[in-house]
């Protein structure tokens, strides 16, 4: 019997398709409310300081916060407890957006979103991880990635559908109840299915007290600077807006088609991984180098290159640069690991995209230079780290 035709292996391909499945509709929920938050918030009184305050704060919070879920997931062992929390607080406060009459209250329910990612991000990606080493860890984390972008593309098209015949946004967040509670009944039904995913695993994770490689230490270290040189999305639209270099019509579209191509490449990439290695990830370095000016750049054309080869670079983000965590530490330290991945990626991604701002306001081609270094410097450390490995 092949490996691919064995039980196991269709087992713990289930198991990812399921959580797929859940990041799918939980997306539609929260990708949903981000879509709409920005002019939400500024109908109701808040002003531009306070809707970029929030925007960073709750990104801040999103990752900063998941260094501490992830040490907790580890010492009390229950993953599947903080990811079914984590889920609910997101289905509950989102909708409760329909009813928020002041932007405080929606400010803070947005901050709960954020906090409810945290919260089950590492407990997720550790359940995840154990059937991902059956069938693969890059096509594991590739296939997850792409049933979850599935739900952020179809979410704001449906919201901005629902706002052109209705224009009501409180019936826009309210609908979002609905991918909600069927996201639950997804989580709960793989619950049921599988309470032991450490199971699916090839071989049975051992309780070791080591603790990280110098690596994996290594290997935060280029993340780092990867996350740092990302360039995001608001402020290539802030520069296409500004140059009017395309109708604002169409800046959503070129995100939509940036979220397309991240799914797509998001499976690719992983079972590139599968086949060489980190060093997959030295060639998603030398693209997201060569995103950065395209998409700065004043032709359409290029610009559309640009966006392109961002959402292919946004796919191997989401997808390897996950599942190489899982396959530097040890299986009892993976929600801890992950907390450190997500925290450091956060921290230098608000960093590094704060001071890409400065430098499009003072010198366009310094911003392209910083990011590019950094770039470049990231497939240095990832590529000691692939040759070690």
């Amino acid at each position: 019997m092949s490996v691919v035709s064995s039980p196991a292996y269709r087992r713990a391909l289930q198991f990812i398709t399921l959580m797929g499945v859940v990041s799918l509709l939980a997306d539609m929920v929260y990708e949903g409310s981000r879509s709409l938050s920005g002019q939400y918030l500024a109908l109701l009184g808040a002003s531009g300081a306070v809707v970029g305050l929030t925007a960073g704060i709750g990104e801040l919070i999103g990752y900063g916060l998941r260094l501490v879920f992830g040490y907790l997931s580890d010492r009390t062992r229950r993953y599947w407890l903080l990811t079914i929390l984590g889920y609910s607080l997101t289905v509950i406060a989102v909708p409760l957006l329909a009813l928020a009459n002041a932007w405080p209250l929606a400010v803070g329910l947005l901050m709960v979103e954020r906090l409810s990612k945290a919260l089950r991000s590492p407990a997720k990606d550790t359940l995840i991880s154990y059937a991902a080493d059956r069938v693969g860890a890059g096509k594991g984390f590739g296939l997850h990635e792409v049933l979850d972008q599935i739900g952020a593309v179809l979410a704001p098209l449906l919201l901005a559908g629902i706002l052109a015949f209705s224009g009501s946004f409180q019936l826009a967040f309210g609908v979002l109840i609905i991918p909600g509670l069927l996201c639950m009944m997804v989580l709960l039904m793989a619950r049921m299915r599988f309470p032991q995913p450490a199971d699916l695993a090839r071989h049975t994770p051992a309780i070791t007290t080591t603790g990280f490689s110098r690596q994996f230490w290594y290997y935060l270290a280029g993340v780092a600077l990867f996350a740092a040189a990302s360039v995001d999305f608001a402020l290539a639209a802030y520069h296409l807006q500004r140059l009017q270099i395309v109708q604002s019509a169409v800046i959503p579209a070129l995100y939509a088609l940036a979220m397309t191509v991240d799914a797509v490449a998001a499976f690719g990439f992983g079972l590139l991984y599968d086949r060489i290695g980190l060093g997959a990830l030295v060639g998603v370095t030398a693209l997201g180098a060569l995103s950065t000016p395209l998409l700065f750049s004043d032709g359409l054309l290029t610009v559309i290159i640009g966006v392109v080869l961002w959402g292919a670079v946004l796919g191997a983000q989401e997808s390897i640069l996950r599942a190489a965590v899982g396959q530097l530490v040890p299986p009892d330290r993976r929600g801890a690991a992950y907390g450190l991945f997500h925290a450091g990626f956060g921290v230098s991604w608000f960093v590094g995209s704060a001071c890409l701002g400065l430098l499009y306001d003072r010198a366009l081609p310094a911003l392209i230079g910083v990011s590019v270094a950094l770039y470049l410097g990231s497939a240095l450390v990832l590529f000691y780290v692939a040759r070690r490995q």
